[in-house]
Parts: structure tokens; C-alpha cells; sequence
């Protein structure tokens, strides 16, 4: 007794690719995930890799494994691929201690993120 296949969360022209734990807050993610979204594949990895945000450097990550999950996976001709969906989601949140004067303490939050990138090819 095995358990049943889920159904995939993308349609059969899609593939997906996500990234947990990325260490930045997910308002800082979430502005380059701007920057890509619609974007074809090619123009996507052009902005990624001339941002000078430090995150997008894990951000192209993302998106070169969701071409490479498209093109193994489900093969997709790369040259249609267009980013479908970019979002970005809170993960964990660490709380550290700051000390500061008069022997109080102050809390640090050190946010976490998640984020999924969506490809699909683009029909004539």
C-alpha cells in the first residue's frame, strides 16, 4: 500500500524551483523578485547577474535551477522560457541579543526567506 501520486503544482509548460532559508529579509528578496518577473529567461539572468543587491547573486540561483528543471525534467526549449511567477515568503526568524547601555539587552531579529520562481514557455 503505497501512497498516491500528488498532482504537480504546475501546469505541463511550467517548471519550479524554490530556495528556503535564503538569509535577507523577505522585503529585501522581494525587490529583485520584482525585477524579474514577465522577464524572459535570457534578460532575467542579465539583470540578476548586473544587480548590485548582494542577494541576487542566490537569487540567479533560483532561476538557473528552474531553467535547468524545465529543460531536464519536463523538456522545455529554453528559448520560449519567460518567468511566470516570482514570490517570496517569510522563513524563520532568529532572535539575538544586542547589549546596550545601563545593562539593558536589545533584540535582534535576523529574518530567513523563501522564495519560488515559476518558468514557463511561452506559446506562438
Amino acid at each position: 500500500m503505497s501512497k498516491t501520486k500528488d498532482a504537480r503544482r504546475v501546469a505541463a509548460n511550467e517548471a519550479l524551483a524554490v530556495c528556503h532559508s535564503i538569509r535577507t529579509s523577505p522585503r529585501k528578496l522581494n525587490l529583485v523578485a520584482q525585477s524579474i518577473r514577465g522577464l524572459d529567461v535570457s534578460k532575467a539572468v542579465a539583470e540578476l547577474s548586473f544587480s548590485k543587491k548582494r542577494i541576487a547573486k542566490v537569487a540567479l540561483g533560483v532561476l538557473n535551477s528552474a531553467i535547468a528543471n524545465a529543460e531536464n525534467n519536463h523538456q522545455l526549449n529554453i528559448d520560449k522560457l519567460f518567468v511566470k511567477e516570482a514570490y517570496v515568503g517569510k522563513g524563520l526568524v532568529m532572535k539575538r541579543m544586542h547589549a546596550r547601555g545601563r545593562g539593558r539587552g536589545a533584540r535582534v531579529l535576523k529574518p530567513f526567506s523563501n522564495m519560488t520562481i515559476i518558468v514557463a514557455e511561452r506559446g506562438e
